[in-house]
Order: structure tokens, then sequence, then C-alpha cells
């Protein structure tokens, strides 16, 4: 792709603050002159030049390096020069004023990384692991951010597509070639090829949740009826008095919310009022809150008072769609061992939050759930929006598997396939709106 950008950038890409090293980048067609001016020096490609950073009558604002990367072998795909100082807010302030004097304008935010992206350096779904490389809060939401900066998520997105471009010239031509004797669209080669493809792609799509959850962290709802011990459970996971906890059923009125670390995997925790019916207004809207937070959570730990004689009325009311663990709580009331179960009905853990017996078996199962204990070798970063693409894209591939089987109307598999083929290709930015790529790089730290 040619450079679409005629005018020059500059920004700082360090940090605000003290410390040893600052960095100011120049990225355009007048990088290399305005470097030049600002030490009185010839720089050579690919080397590191010590050189003073001068003011125009000469004065020395600093002295550090400077290294000039000419295009098309550089981040931006453009002329580039990096300015290394010291770094004093102060003494960068004073760089980047000479620097902009010298005819470069302040990037905006991520306008380093679009323009990367603009000029084919990169495709849209590694620009955006940039950022979340630089925001990890984990070790592992960090490596799968590097993977996604590789190019692997991108490459499997690739393959879908380009798989989808051979079905689309394989149907199209079955549609015109309909009166051969060969009917090209009952062979079974179209449908297995489709089949093979939409459950490619619902496993990609399983990986991106984990990713997702890695990049976001999973957002976890605490409910249950008054007193079951979700305050308590907010408490011990958060590692601090977060909730008031009194003998008193309904103490929580109001959500409360936590963002804690389990052995460094990020988790929301919200904990909500208990789930009864009430005449009190205050506690009836609290319980409202409480469906709504539910409505959006990841996962659901549903507190159960192993006392209470009607466990599960409150479970007969929680979205079916989203995951359920129901946590079996106080059984040191009844010396019940800790322990974890699954069947059809889901995971259940007894545990006693008060006297922390079994919270290593709800830890592990909260790590297990994100995927943060399996092999992360194939896990990557992701965003919602790529979530919603690839259910799109999964969503034309399965209707295009329908008309081909039910009605082989070639005409709509084809176009089934077209509109799949456009949504993941949204992934990596080939059919991506203006507005969305603004969206996009506009969420990057500046001189990024």
């Amino acid at each position: 792709m040619n450079i679409t950008h005629q005018d020059t950038i500059a920004a700082i890409a360090t940090p605000p603050g003290n410390g040893g090293i600052g960095i100011i980048r120049i990225s355009g067609n007048n990088a290399l002159s305005i470097a030049q001016q600002l030490i009185n020096k010839t720089l050579q490609p690919r080397h590191a030049h010590y050189a003073s950073f001068y003011e125009p009558d000469g004065t020395i604002i600093d002295s550090g390096l400077a290294l000039f990367f000419p295009n098309p072998a550089s981040f931006t795909g453009e002329d580039t020069v990096e300015i290394q100082g010291h770094g004093g807010s102060v003494v960068l302030d004073m760089l980047l004023r000479r620097i902009l004097s010298l005819g470069a304008r302040l990037a905006n935010p991520g306008e380093f990384s679009e323009r990367a992206f603009l000029n084919g350096k990169l495709d849209l779904a590694q620009a955006e692991a940039i950022a979340d490389l630089i925001a990890s809060s984990t070790e592992q939401s960090a490596r799968s951010a590097q993977r996604s900066m590789q190019g692997i998520f991108s490459e499997q997105i690739n393959f879908f597509v380009e798989e989808l471009i051979e079905l689309r010239i394989y149907v199209e031509a079955a549609i015109d070639f309909v009166d051969e004797e060969i009917d090209f669209l009952s062979d079974g080669i179209v449908e297995n090829r489709i089949i093979r493809l939409l459950q490619s792609i619902q496993a990609i799509l399983a990986t991106a949740q984990q990713g997702r959850l890695l990049r976001d962290g999973m957002t976890v709802v605490l409910a249950g009826k008054p007193n079951a011990g979700k305050s308590s459970l907010l408490n011990a996971l958060a590692g601090h008095d977060a909730a008031i906890v009194t003998d008193i059923a309904g103490t929580t009125r109001d959500v409360l919310k936590e963002r804690i670390q389990i052995d460094g995997m990020p988790l929301h925790i919200i904990d909500t009022a208990g789930l009864r019916e009430s005449d009190n207004s205050i506690e009836q809207e609290g319980v409202r809150r409480a469906h709504a937070e539910i409505l959006k959570a990841d996962k659901i730990l549903l507190l159960i008072d192993v006392n209470d004689p009607e466990p599960e009325t409150i479970s007969k009311t929680l979205p079916s769609n989203i995951n359920i663990t129901k946590i079996y709580n106080k059984i040191d009331l009844l010396k019940i061992q800790p322990k974890i179960t699954k069947n059809e009905n889901g995971t259940q853990i007894y545990l006693s939050v008060k006297q922390d017996i079994g919270m290593d078996l709800l830890k592990q199962h909260l790590k297990q759930s994100v995927g943060f204990d399996s092999t992360t070798d194939n896990v990557f970063i992701a965003r919602r929006r790529h979530i919603e693409v690839l259910s799109k894209g999964k969503q034309f591939v399965q209707n295009a598997l329908e008309q081909l089987q039910n009605n082989r109307a070639g005409e709509l598999v084809a176009e089934d396939l077209r509109q799949a083929q456009n949504h993941l290709s949204e992934i990596t930015g080939e059919f991506t709106s203006d507005d969305l790529l603004g969206k996009i790089f506009s969420s990057f730290c500046i001189g990024k």
C-alpha cells in the first residue's frame, strides 16, 4: 500500500515522568531533514549517532542518540527517526517543541500504528495487539498479545477468507453452468467444505473468547439469597473488607465491584443484593440492579447456604445462557468435606468462605474457566469486536450450509458466503470503515 500521509508527525514515545531515557519519534517525508537540523549532523541509516540537540541559536537542549530508519523498512513504513535523550519531562517537552518548530506536527493517539497499518506493515488485528500488549495486566495476556502481534490470529482469519473465496468460485461456477449434466452443488464437495469451515470457525471463536477474557478479565457476578455469603466471598477474593458483612440478611443493597487478580489472572468480581421478594423499595431497587449485572456476566457464582431447605428457587430465575457455578457455602456447620463435582447440571463447589475451607478449589475453578491453567501455545489476544465479527461470519456460513442442504439455492449460498467473507475480513482490516479505524486508533496512547 502506498504511503497516504504527506505530513510529518512527532510525539514523545516514553511515559510521563522522570527516567534515565526519553524517546521522541518522528515519522514522515521530512523526518530525516528535521532530525539533521536538530543535531547539525548527517544521519546514516540504522546507525546510532551520538549528538547534541540544538536550539536555533546554538544552545544545547540535551545530548543523546539519534537513529534513522529509512522507508519502507521502518515501523510505520515511512522515514522514521528516534531521538533518545534524557527522561525528564521538561527536557523532552523542550525537544518536542523544537522538533515541531522545524515542521513536524504533534501525532494523534495511535497515529504511528495507524500509518503502519495503512502502509501495509501490519494488519488491523496486529495493530490492536500492540495496544493490548502495552495494556497487559498479566504475563499470560502479554504472551497472548505477542502472538497476535506476530500474526497467528491473522493467519487463521486469512485462511478462512481464502477458503470462502474458493467456495464462492466453486458455487458461482455451478450457477453459471447450471445446464451441465453434473450438478456441482449435489456432489457433496461444497457441503463438506462448508461443514469443515464452520467447525474451524467455531474452534477459533472459542479460542478468541478465551483471549478476550485474558485481555478484559472475566466478569463474575456473585448471586444468591440474602445471607448466603456473597459479601464474605467478595472480601475473601479481594483480600480486604470491600463489603460490609453482618448476620442481618439483606445488608448489601447496591452493587459492589472489585477488580482483583488470582495468581495474575484478572477478574471483575461483582457483589449484588440478595435475591428475594421484598416490600422495601430500596431492596427492590437492589434486586433490580442485581439482575441487570447478572445479564452482563461472563460467569455467575450462585451462593447457596447448605442449610437452605429450598436451594433451587433462585437458580430458576437466572438466565440459561450464562455459565453458572453453584457454591454450597458454610459446609463447616454440617461437617461436610470440601469438594468440587461436575454433572449435567454444571459445576458444584462445596466450601466454607468464613473458615477458608475449599477456597483453593474455587480459585482453581475460576482459572480453568478462563483457560488460565491450560497451555497457551495457541491462545491469542482478542477483543469484543473480534468475537462479534466472528459470530456474524459463523452465522452466514451456517446460513449458507442450510440453504445448500435444504434448498440447493446456489445464488443464496453464494451471497451468504460473500457476507461471511466480508465480516471476517473486518478483523484484519481489509473491509473496515474509516469510522471504525478512527475509533480503534484513537484509543491508543500518543507516541504509538
